[in-house]
């Protein structure tokens, strides 16, 4: 079972200006090859299908254990993209086509499909496929794939850096760019007590250390690339004996928390009439509070 917490991992700061177009960019990092849904998706069903979990315990709880921090990745980049869109248009006459930035922008079901908020897909419109997830059942191969995975998840989050300067999808990523290198290095540590084989010695890939995105410091100055969260108030304790020792990177000690960060508050996206969402009008409102107040009693 999953636990919902209504909390982001981190505070999103939100502008007034839209910009369609980064958020499209944005997208890569939720529904492409390498986004959050085939990190996640990976991750889930290799987990759900694991065999012998009780014999290969740790490997088990560390697969486990970052398929629940994936999930609150997927809701952090979505809010991104929700964040970026916010005030691409304004209220207006329908025939005057309040709606006629969507035209010239990169991904105009943002505007037609997703009343201006995210959707289940990368940057040039195509649909998240399930194919995108492996799950061998072999555990190395299972393990080294999820290295490469977040190797080119990492790459990708680079690359989206460099195509938009928007404060909220900088500040997503330069997170992201930390959890995901911390991802990295567990498998990469897996791998090494499964095979022998040292595979951080190819760290970081890209050849590029995370404080070279300013958005990415203040995060590893709180120690976020040395963390492994459990995501849960009991279980999964035994990535401890994966995740130990000292980081490749600054040579500090690697630490395991039991349970999950405290988190930052939801966003709260505002009506957009233009579109018709959430089609509540205050006459509409008031009449579902009275329904809500008399089903209370009250």
């Amino acid at each position: 079972m999953f636990k919902r917490i209504n909390r982001l991992a981190i505070d999103l700061p939100v502008l007034k200006e839209g910009d369609p177009n980064a958020a499209a960019a944005v997208q890569e990092l939720l529904g492409g090859r390498f986004g959050e849904m085939s990190t996640l998706n990976n991750y889930m069903f290799q987990s759900f299908n694991f065999r012998q979990k009780r014999k290969l315990k740790p490997f088990y709880d560390i697969v486990a254990s970052i398929t629940a921090e994936e999930f609150g990745h997927v809701e952090l980049v979505s809010n991104t993209i929700n964040i970026v869109l916010s005030g691409s248009t304004k209220p207006g006459n329908p025939n005057k086509t309040p709606l006629h930035v969507g035209m010239n922008a990169r991904n105009t079901y943002h505007f037609i499909a997703n009343a201006q908020t995210t959707v289940v897909g990368d940057s040039m419109g195509r649909p998240w496929a399930g194919d995108y997830v492996f799950n061998s059942g072999n555990l190395v191969l299972d393990l080294l794939h999820n290295f490469f995975l977040e190797c080119g998840a990492r790459t990708h989050k680079m690359r989206v850096y460099e195509m938009t300067d928007h404060p909220t999808a900088r500040a997503m990523i330069g997170y992201l760019l930390v959890r995901g290198g911390t991802h990295v290095l567990a498998y990469s540590k897996a791998l090494e007590i499964a095979t022998g084989v040292d595979v951080t010695k190819m760290l970081p890939i890209p050849n590029l250390d995370n404080r070279a995105f300013e958005t990415a410091r203040k995060f590893e100055d709180q120690g976020l690339g040395r963390i492994l969260y459990t995501w849960s108030d009991n279980d999964y304790k035994d990535i401890g004996l994966i995740w130990n020792g000292k980081h490749p990177g600054d040579g500090k000690p690697l630490e395991v928390k039991q349970g999950t960060p405290e988190g930052h508050p939801i966003p709260d996206l505002d009506d957009l009439p233009e579109e018709f969402a959430p089609g509540i009008s205050k006459e509409d409102f008031m009449a579902i509070v009275r329904r809500l107040q008399k089903n209370a009693g009250l």
